[in-house]
């Protein structure tokens, strides 16, 4: 009866929250719909009215305007790549640590995870002149130091997962023939769907929202990303192009919103696989 009670004050403090969290989600699609005199006059917290209601024309600005859509693809393909890249290698990294469970995997697991606590701002000059000396400077080659700095959680994840799945099961695959690899693709990739769609996520909004890292490796001139082309929308002296740039934001949110809600019960799924095996 207690927990009953309780339950609808902890609702009421977790829609107050996702109120909290959505809200500025709501305020950039709300001025992405304004005139962009508007939003300047009128405030940014103001509800679009006939008089300031402009559709669509924002979206439109914003495609157009920036080589966006280029910027798009490039997002997707760092993106992408990225993360299947941090998926493969660090789910069989941890693999190797746990199954091999020697000092050398072990230290190996240890710098993983102390890497999670260096600053990037420590490394980053550093960081930018090996990316052109080894030529990883374009949006084709940087997915390997997304690997390098994502390496760090993705082992994390992966370990903590792989240390629940008995030995058993492996070693009755390879009894049956099976090479490691096949063990690795037909065996531990389908127990490790929750985990790795729960990696997969976390990196993606990482990589896809990272501005930084793409403005100091690649050539701001010929490749930009989302974040970085939204920044382009400001004219003379100053001036910001304050719709097309909300529009060009909202853009960039949907995609992650999409995954998130398709993968949603996933992420749930291997919240929950992981308690129950810890």
């Amino acid at each position: 009866m207690e927990n009953k009670k309780k339950n609808p004050v902890a609702t009421i403090i977790l829609a107050i929250i996702s109120i909290l969290w959505m809200y500025p989600i709501v305020l950039i699609l709300i001025n992405s719909l304004k005139k962009e005199s508007a939003i300047t006059t009128s405030g940014v917290f103001s509800i679009p009215n006939k008089e300031t209601w402009n559709g669509l024309s924002n979206f439109v600005a914003s495609v157009t305007q920036m080589d966006f859509l280029k910027s798009f693809w490039y997002s997707l393909i760092i993106s992408v790549m990225s993360v299947v890249l941090i998926l493969l290698c660090c789910s069989m990294c941890a693999w190797y640590i746990v199954r091999v469970n020697g000092k050398l995997s072990k230290l190996f697991y240890y710098l993983c995870v102390f890497s999670m606590v260096v600053p990037f701002q420590m490394v980053m000059f550093t960081l930018a002149k090996t990316a052109d000396t080894l030529k990883l400077n374009s949006p084709y080659s940087i997915c390997i130091i997304y690997l390098g700095f994502g390496a760090g959680l993705a082992v994390f994840m992966f370990t903590g997962f792989v240390k629940g799945i008995p030995l058993e099961i492996e070693e009755a695959a390879l009894i049956d023939g099976c090479s490691p690899l096949q063990v690795y693709f037909q065996i531990l990739i389908p127990i490790l769907k929750p985990t790795i769609i729960s990696t997969a996520i976390l990196e993606l909004m990482w990589v896809w929202n990272d501005y930084l890292l793409p403005t100091l490796v690649l050539d701001i001139k010929q490749y930009r990303t989302i974040p970085m082309a939204v920044q382009y929308f400001r004219g003379s002296f100053g001036h910001v192009q304050m719709g097309p740039m909300m529009a060009s934001i909202m853009i960039d949110i949907i995609p992650i919103i999409i995954v998130y809600l398709v993968c949603q019960k996933y992420i749930i799924e291997g919240v929950v696989a992981g308690a129950v095996k810890g």
